[in-house]
């Protein structure tokens, strides 16, 4: 009966890893072929007979997508600067405004506060592709109204990327608020502290790996979103955002793919490199968050 057992759980053990390889290489495979893609020179990329690892590596793609120009006056560095620029403010504002939005939710009892909080959730459910001609339309008279322009700038798709984010983030955020527990707050009051002071050397350090948890869905939301981008910004080239940039690669006659893959790499690499700034606060946050609502 040991034996038995033993040779069970012996095959249970390798089931699990084999499963676990599967599934690894079922997400990474897409990525590799994106990469390995990027680096075939184009001959080698329209071959009928494709291999896994490229014949031969070179940088020709990368180098047409780092110096081309797609549209006059533009090129990829003024396409990184306007996601950068949108992309960071978002996250920054939504961040803001969600642990401000957090704790009222949390930490006070006022009217309405459950039909927020499920208003919260309700908007969730909404595609923004189900909104885009009435949020269009709607900025484009709020502009003329406010005589700002909300169409064809940054602006007008910098509040759409804030009112995207701000219902996950302000629940996410809310959880880590109601986790942290009100005689800490007390505690820091009768010792003297005032309400900055407990918010900032209290309440703070707590709520920090929710905001971090949160700012990845922000990040990554603006940082990829292509419909709200083009619509809003469709006159006016000079502030298109890296997503929009990539569909110039898809000629009439052909598709540059070896340009697309190499852009497609590039277009990661922001968000690799803020996951691993955040992912200690990433990995408490998605856990703490979780043991309270």
């Amino acid at each position: 009966m040991n034996n038995v057992h033993r040779s069970r759980k012996i095959a249970g053990s390798i089931g699990t890893y084999v499963a676990a390889v599967a599934v690894f290489v079922f997400a990474v495979f897409p990525v590799y072929w994106v990469l390995a893609t990027a680096l075939r020179p184009t001959g080698e990329i329209f071959t009928r007979e494709p291999t896994v690892l490229p014949r031969e590596i070179t940088f020709e793609h990368f180098e047409r997508v780092l110096s081309g120009v797609l549209i006059p006056g533009t090129s990829f560095w003024s396409f990184l600067t306007n996601s950068l620029v949108l992309t960071v403010g978002s996250v920054v504002f939504a961040a803001l405004v969600s642990l401000l939005a957090a704790v009222a939710v949390a930490r006070f009892r006022f009217r309405l506060r459950s039909a927020f909080i499920v208003m919260l959730l309700v908007i969730q459910m909404v595609p923004i592709e189900a909104l885009i001609i009435s949020l269009f339309v709607n900025f484009f008279h709020l502009g003329r109204t406010l005589d700002m322009e909300l169409i064809n700038n940054l602006s007008g798709v910098f509040v759409v990327y804030v009112a995207v984010a701000l219902p996950v983030t302000i629940l996410m955020v809310r959880n880590f608020v109601a986790a942290v527990p009100k005689d800490l707050e007390e505690a820091a009051a009768i010792d003297g502290a005032n309400g900055w002071t407990v918010f900032w050397r209290i309440l703070m350090p707590l709520v920090a790996p929710g905001l971090g948890a949160s700012s990845v869905f922000a990040f990554i939301t603006a940082w990829n979103e292509f419909l709200v981008a083009f619509t809003f910004l469709q006159n006016n080239p000079g502030a298109y955002t890296l997503p929009i940039s990539l569909q110039y690669y898809f000629g009439a006659v052909s598709i540059e793919w070896g340009s697309i893959m190499a852009a497609s790499t590039l277009l990661t690499v922001p968000v690799m490199i803020f996951f691993l700034f955040v992912q200690r606060r990433m990995v408490s946050g998605l856990t703490m968050g979780a043991v309270k609502g």
